[in-house]
């Protein structure tokens, strides 16, 4: 498995009119691109697929956001701002097993949350994005 690289100033929802997002409250500290999970509080938390409770990603942080803040998370839609140059066009993405982090393969529970997608920035160009969607009515244990 490997965690994708992220830079963190460079999240941007493409396509925003395509796009869920929605408002978290966060529970602990996070950056943008970082998937999150709903704890018994209601509050966003870093989510991975090794720990129990912390398996169910919902979102992905479009922000940085300190404990208590609210900030916006992507439930659906196309993402930039992650390293994609070994992943090919349609390969999975899912929550990685390291925290707050997304990866190329499963984890120890398999958390699929998108995948590589292409989209066409001008005439000539066509760019490597994430296209996630969270899985809501699923439980990953």
């Amino acid at each position: 498995m490997t965690d994708l690289a992220i830079t963190t100033a460079n999240i941007e929802v493409i396509k925003p009119e395509d796009a869920e997002i929605i408002q978290r409250c966060l529970a602990e500290a996070v950056t943008a691109g970082q998937p999150l999970f709903l704890d018994s509080d209601g509050k966003g938390q870093l989510a991975d697929a090794n720990a129990a409770g912390e398996r169910q990603a919902r979102c992905l942080s479009l922000q940085a956001g300190a404990i208590n803040q609210t900030i916006s998370c992507l439930k659906r839609g196309y993402v930039e701002g992650f390293t994609l140059a070994d992943q090919a066009f349609d390969d999975p993405i899912f929550l990685s097993d390291t925290v707050g982090v997304l990866a190329d393969s499963a984890g120890t529970v398999t958390v699929p949350v998108g995948k590589v997608d292409a989209i066409v920035k001008d005439a000539s160009t066509i760019s490597k994005v994430l296209y996630l969607e969270f899985r809501w009515r699923e439980d990953f244990t």
